[in-house]
């Protein structure tokens, strides 16, 4: 009896944990995203000290993190700012100011590596239609055993000079985590491209393979 009430308990236990899980590791996520993001967009609330009592506005009453409101406000606020760069980034005005913004970056020294080097990734990825858009299979990490990447580039001229081949460059990333990865340059004979979305391969890399995407079949030619 007391077996079958134990039994009886396990499996109600695992599904209502299988049917919580997912609402909580996003709930998790969500957290320690809005956790993440805060802790910048915080600063933007810099005079709010001077303006009220502090114990209104940190957690401990004196410095660190603020109470959650005032960083969903922070949060908004930067919406707002970023929003504002982009609508005036398509105007001469803004356009003149962004380019005082990257003459003035890229006269500071040591600051200006950083700033060069992720200035060059931005364009690579926003200025070529192709960059991040094509989900492909490629035997990774070793001949017979393939990854799910993505393309990022086709031209790589002093790789193809000695190697004597057309390669393409190819993100794989990790999993379940895809912001880390390897950067492989594959011949490209030997990339298989697929028809799923980027989205759809993300969703099926951070899922561990679990959520693969809906493919019909090609119809076969008949003679």
């Amino acid at each position: 009896m007391r077996k079958s009430i134990f039994a009886r308990w396990r499996a109600s236990f695992f599904t209502g944990l299988a049917v919580a899980l997912p609402a909580l590791l996003t709930l998790a996520v969500v957290k320690w995203l809005f956790g993440t993001i805060s802790s910048f967009t915080d600063t933007l609330l810099f005079f709010l000290p001077h303006v009220l009592d502090p114990k209104a506005v940190y957690e401990n009453g004196q410095t660190g993190a603020m109470f959650w409101h005032w960083s969903l406000l922070a949060l908004m606020l930067a919406v707002i700012l970023i929003s504002t760069v982009g609508v005036l980034a398509r105007y001469y005005i803004g356009k003149r100011l962004i380019e005082w913004l990257d003459v003035g970056m890229m006269n500071v020294p040591i600051m200006n590596k950083f700033y060069g080097a992720i200035k060059q990734v931005n364009e690579a990825f926003s200025g070529n239609k192709n960059s991040f858009k094509t989900v492909v299979l490629v035997e990774f990490p070793r001949e017979g055993m393939y990854s799910v990447g993505f393309l990022t580039s086709e031209q790589h001229a002093e790789v193809q000079q000695k190697t004597k081949e057309q390669v393409v460059a190819v993100f794989i990333p990790t999993t379940p985590n895809p912001t880390s990865g390897f950067l492989v340059l594959v011949p490209e004979g030997k990339v298989t491209k697929l028809d799923m979305s980027v989205a759809d391969g993300i969703k099926y890399i951070v899922s561990l393979g679990s959520i693969s995407p809906e493919h019909l079949p090609v119809a076969e030619k008949r003679g």
